[in-house]
């Protein structure tokens, strides 16, 4: 299986990749398309459609999402000819980031991570939690009401949700293969032969990272107590929280999150 990625910036640079949340329609492009060209200016940037989504097949999965993820993004990097990367994942993304790490400790550098699927254990907030319940929604019976009603959980603004957006990531959603790729993936999430490898938090002490951590204060889809139990086992980890912010902390605060990201990532790597 070969994955779909979109690539810029100065060659020679410090190679960074980004990795998309979840939900239907979402793509390297539709999470980061604001971004890329910011990000370029300083990094070989490579933006991925991780598998079942955008312009990546699915594949066959027989492990849990998270390592078919990783294992593929392992795969894209030896066609790349790059040995170790930096990584920014959101949500499922942040996910993929983690077992990529734990997976693959080489090859993995620093980690941005913003409100990662896996990884968030949620000490306080109910589970399932509203995000999570209204994918499901759509899931079980697709429809753009419940499209629109799942992405207006991941912002605080709702000003971001668009008629177009969503007209957009239905369209993606709603092809075939879309369909099927979101039956096996969450099949991946419920099968209890391979869902508890999706319980990152389990491992998080193992990881040797510089680890970063953003959350939106408003995130209704992994909520901020779920970042707790990351920072008290993460060895090299530290927390930033935008107020007046969903699970989009990268659009939301767009500015504000390239500044911290830009600091993060050119930082030291002692």
């Amino acid at each position: 299986m070969s994955l779909h990625f979109h690539r810029a910036g100065p060659v020679g640079a410090t190679p960074v990749v980004l990795l998309h949340g979840g939900g239907p329609g979402a793509s390297a492009m539709s999470n980061f398309a604001r971004t890329i060209p910011v990000f370029a200016k300083r990094f070989d940037t490579i933006a991925v459609d991780q598998p079942g989504y955008g312009g990546s097949d699915i594949g066959a999965i027989t492990s849990q999402y998270f390592t078919h993820s990783a294992d593929a993004l392992a795969a894209l990097l030896d066609e790349l000819g790059l040995d170790r990367v930096d990584l920014v994942g959101n949500s499922l993304g942040g996910g993929t980031a983690v077992r990529f790490a734990l997976r693959h400790p080489a090859r993995a550098g620093k980690l941005l991570l913003m409100g990662p699927g896996g990884l968030s254990l949620n000490v306080f907030a109910a589970d399932p939690t509203e995000g999570v319940k209204r994918l499901g929604a759509f899931g079980a019976a697709p429809s753009r009401e419940k499209l629109a009603a799942f992405l207006r959980t991941l912002v605080f603004d709702k000003s971001l949700i668009t008629d177009e957006l969503i007209d957009e990531r239905l369209a993606a959603a709603s092809t075939p293969s879309a369909l099927r790729a979101m039956r096996e993936m969450g099949a991946s999430f419920t099968d209890p032969a391979r869902y508890e490898d999706g319980l990152l938090w389990r491992d998080a002490h193992r990881l040797r990272n510089e680890v970063l951590l953003v959350w939106g204060r408003e995130d209704r889809v992994n909520p901020l107590d779920g970042a707790l139990v990351a920072l008290k086992v993460i060895r090299r980890c530290r927390l930033h929280v935008f107020g007046g912010c969903g699970h989009w902390a990268h659009l939301e605060k767009f500015d504000e999150f390239n500044r911290l990201a830009f600091d993060f990532l050119e930082g030291d790597r002692s």
